[in-house]
């Protein structure tokens, strides 16, 4: 495991916020693109879906414990999932080449493990309560060593 130093203080440090901001951009990209743009059912779906990832991340580092962040993540998680399956939609309808799929799919993949590893530190640890407003809380990020990507613990 390699760790690395950093401090939590906003929701914007967490490394699944950053990635989730940075899946939601691609998607907003990709969606106004050749015959994606038409299909605005989807094209909609697929952006409230990515947006969700990235806002329930933030609405739940901004409740107050454990246990509804870990609520808000859950959401987030599975709407990484949604993604994942409506990018697989545009790829059936020919809406998205294979080059962008990949890349989007790995994204959400990559976002989703960030999340699932916020989660089990969640779970894991004994600090309950208001723990990111009180203090500077130092954190170190815990990288898997499948994928090299998880978010951070104390």
């Amino acid at each position: 495991m390699f760790n690395v130093m950093a401090t939590i203080k906003r929701f914007e440090d967490l490394k699944s916020w950053q990635k989730s901001r940075e899946l939601v951009n691609n998607i907003y990209e990709f969606t106004n693109e050749g015959t994606f743009a038409d299909d605005d059912d989807l094209k909609r779906q697929v952006r409230r879906a990515a947006v969700s990832i990235m806002s329930n991340i933030a609405e739940g580092f901004e409740r107050s414990g454990n246990r509804e962040f870990i609520q808000f993540l859950s959401i987030a998680k599975g709407s990484a999932g949604e993604v994942r399956a409506q990018l697989y939609i545009a790829k059936d309808r020919k809406y998205i080449d294979s080059a962008t799929f990949e890349n989007l799919l790995n994204q959400c993949v990559a976002t989703s493990k960030l999340i699932g590893g916020l989660i089990t530190y969640l779970q894991e640890t004994t600090i309950r309560g208001s723990k990111f407003k009180e203090e500077d809380i130092p954190y170190q990020t815990i990288f898997d060593t499948t994928e090299n990507q998880f978010e951070a613990e104390l």
